[in-house]
C-alpha cells in the first residue's frame, strides 16, 4: 500500500500515485515494457489474482518487474510529507527518502523501544510501558528460557546417543576387521593404518602443554588416580585400541630405562625439554607420544607413548 496523498504537503504529480492504491508510490516497481509504475506491494498481490498489467492488460508476470528509473525516484525522495505520528502529537514534516530514519527515533512514536527503568532492564513499545509489570515479564522470560532449555537438553541427549550408536557401530567395525586380519595379511595392513590414523588425528585434536616443574613427577601413581587420567583419556577422544596401553605406560615400573628410577631420571632431566607433549583435558597431566618423539632417544620413549602425571607444574 502507498502512502496517503493528504499527507503531502502541496500537490503530488499523477505519475507518482499507483493506479491500484491510489496512494503515492511505496517501494515501487516498474511493468517490462508499459512501464506502469507500482507500489511493490500492491502490484504483488495483483499478480496473484491475474498475470497481467493493472492499467493495459499486457502480460506480465513477478520475475520480469524491475526498479523505477532513478528520475522517478529522485522525484519520490523530494516529496515533502507528515509524521505518521501526527496523531500523538509531532509536527514533523521531512523529505520521504528520511522517513524511515526519523520514525525510528520519533519521541512521539508509540512503538519506539525503551528500556524500563523499574528494575527490570527488558525494552518494550512506549504504549506498553504504563501496563508493564516487571515480575510477571520476567517470569515469562524465565519459562521461555527454560523451555529453550529442556528442548536443548532433549536435543543434547538425542546427539549422544547418535554418538554412542556411531561410536557401538565403529567398533563393532573394528572388531570385524580384527578378526578378518588373522586370515587376510591386506586386511592387517587395512586396520594398522586406521588405527595409525585414530592415534594421529587424537594427537592432533589436544592442546600443546608445556611442563614448568618436571621435579612434580608423579611416577608411581596409585590406583584411583590412574582411574580419574583414564577416564579423561577417554573423554578427549583416545582411541580405545591404546588407552589401556597408555595407562600401563604411566608408572615408572613400565617406563624405558631412562626413565624408570629416580637415578636415571635426574641424569636425563636436561633432556625433557625436548619432549613434544600434550595435556589431557582439565588435568595435571601430559601423553607424550611415540609419533611425535621419535627424535628422541631409545630409552626416553617406547610405543604408543608415555603418560606422565604431576602434582602441578603443567600449563
Amino acid at each position: 500500500m502507498g502512502y496517503e496523498v493528504n499527507r503531502f504537503q502541496g500537490d503530488v504529480d499523477e505519475e507518482l500515485i499507483c493506479p491500484i492504491c491510489s496512494g503515492v508510490l511505496e517501494e515501487p516497481l516498474q511493468a517490462p515494457q508499459c512501464e506502469h509504475a507500482f507500489c511493490g506491494s500492491c502490484i504483488h498481490e495483483w499478480l496473484t489474482r491475474q498475470p497481467t498489467c493493472p492499467v493495459d492488460r499486457n502480460p506480465i508476470t513477478p520475475n520480469q518487474l524491475k526498479p523505477v528509473p532513478r528520475i522517478l525516484r529522485n522525484l519520490l525522495s523530494r516529496l515533502q510529507i507528515t509524521c505518521e505520528n501526527a496523531v500523538y502529537g509531532c509536527t514533523a514534516i521531512i523529505k520521504l527518502d528520511m522517513l524511515a530514519t526519523h520514525l525510528s527515533e520519533c519521541e512521539h512514536n508509540p512503538k519506539k523501544p525503551v528500556h524500563c527503568e523499574l528494575g527490570c532492564g527488558l525494552v518494550v513499545p512506549k504504549d506498553e510501558l504504563k501496563n508493564h509489570n516487571c515480575v510477571r515479564e520476567l517470569r515469562s522470560l524465565v519459562q521461555q528460557q527454560n523451555q529453550k532449555m529442556v528442548e536443548m537438553q532433549s536435543e543434547l541427549a538425542e546427539h549422544k546417543l547418535q554418538i554412542s550408536e556411531q561410536k557401538r557401530e565403529l567398533q563393532l567395525l573394528k572388531e570385524y576387521m580384527r578378526s578378518m586380519r588373522v586370515s587376510n595379511p591386506r586386511m592387517r595392513e587395512i586396520q594398522s593404518e586406521m588405527e595409525n590414523n585414530d592415534v594421529q588425528r587424537w594427537v592432533s585434536s589436544l592442546i600443546a602443554a608445556r611442563v614448568t616443574r618436571w621435579g612434580g613427577m608423579i611416577s608411581t601413581p596409585d590406583a584411583v588416580l590412574q582411574a580419574v587420567i583414564k577416564r579423561s583419556l577417554i573423554e578427549s577422544g583416545c582411541p580405545s585400541h591404546i588407552v589401556n596401553e597408555l595407562m600401563e605406560n604411566a608408572h615408572e615400573r613400565r617406563w624405558p630405562s631412562g626413565l624408570s628410577t629416580l637415578e636415571t631420571r635426574q641424569l636425563n632431566r636436561r633432556q625433557y625439554e625436548n619432549y613434544v607433549t600434550k595435556r589431557i583435558p582439565g588435568k595435571q597431566a601430559v601423553v607424550v607420544m611415540y609419533c611425535e618423539n621419535q627424535h628422541m632417544p631409545d630409552d626416553l620413549i617406547m610405543e604408543p607413548g608415555l603418560v606422565m602425571i604431576f602434582a602441578h607444574g603443567v600449563e
